[in-house]
């Protein structure tokens, strides 16, 4: 596997332009960040023209095409290619989203993509996520019982308890919040972040769950959980519109109530 470090001096240099072709009448210009450690080189930034009368409208597209027609060298992550999967968040004009369901037209002058920030890289736009899903499974991060299930029925809970879900259950783990907070960036060993803590409420809150005092215990440490300083980053950039502010904010309130606060 590469070295999944930056070089000390990270700032990325002047790399390669690809020109548009000379036909080109709707020409769009896609900075890329370019980074292989398999290399030693230092971090650069590419240049592509892209001819927008022959691009799909998101910047998703663009980097497919980038890649199919214009620099097969380029490596980046993507699948689903609808805000379902999370697998192409990338920064994309200073901003953590996926590039997927961002339309370019909305991009005033050169389009800025780079790996989400203050993680490993591992190629290019794609970053190293081992850390962040370690995180996101150290929570256990699925329905805990004690109680012995009914042997014909499911576990049912009422219309209002299920509304009480919505806003975290349809998180998709891209990363895009906890790579935008400050908190994360200095603490991110120790503090769990915004996406991790955001499913960790989702359990908390879920009526059908039996191990609610046990997953408060796990929060109970100075850094996993109280790290937190409501910079509201998190919410200001979360592609799917949650808020994983209110829900640690809630935490906080469920575990002030246990001690009696």
């Amino acid at each position: 596997m590469a070295q999944l470090s930056l070089p000390k001096d990270s700032r990325p240099t002047e790399g390669r332009h690809f020109a548009a072709p000379s036909e080109a009448t709707n020409v769009k210009t896609f900075r890329v960040y370019r980074y292989d450690p398999d290399s030693g080189e230092q971090p650069r930034v590419d240049r592509y023209e892209v001819d927008l009368d022959r691009c799909g409208p998101m910047v998703l597209d663009a980097v497919i095409k980038i890649k199919n027609e214009i620099d097969a060298t380029l490596t980046f992550r993507r699948s689903c290619r609808e805000g379902i999967c999370g697998s192409c968040a990338m920064n994309i004009d200073g901003v953590n989203t996926l590039a997927c369901t961002q339309p370019i037209s909305e991009i005033k002058g050169d389009v800025k993509i780079y790996p989400l920030p203050h993680l490993p890289v591992v190629k290019d736009v794609v970053p190293d996520m081992t850390h962040f899903y370690a995180q996101y499974a150290s929570m256990r991060p699925w329905l805990r019982t004690q109680s012995v299930p009914s042997p014909d029925r499911e576990r049912l809970q009422s219309p209002a308890d299920r509304e009480k879900l919505d806003g975290l259950y349809e998180c998709i783990l891209c990363a895009c919040c906890s790579t935008s907070c400050p908190s994360y960036w200095w603490n991110g060993d120790r503090y769990l972040g915004p996406a991790t803590l955001l499913q960790t409420y989702r359990w908390l809150v879920d009526s059908r769950d039996e191990a609610t005092g046990e997953r408060l215990d796990e929060l109970e440490d100075p850094f996993r959980l109280y790290r937190c300083h409501t910079i509201m980053n998190c919410t200001n950039t979360c592609p799917k519109g949650l808020n994983p502010a209110k829900a640690i904010a809630e935490t906080k309130k469920m575990l002030m109530a246990r001690r009696g606060v």
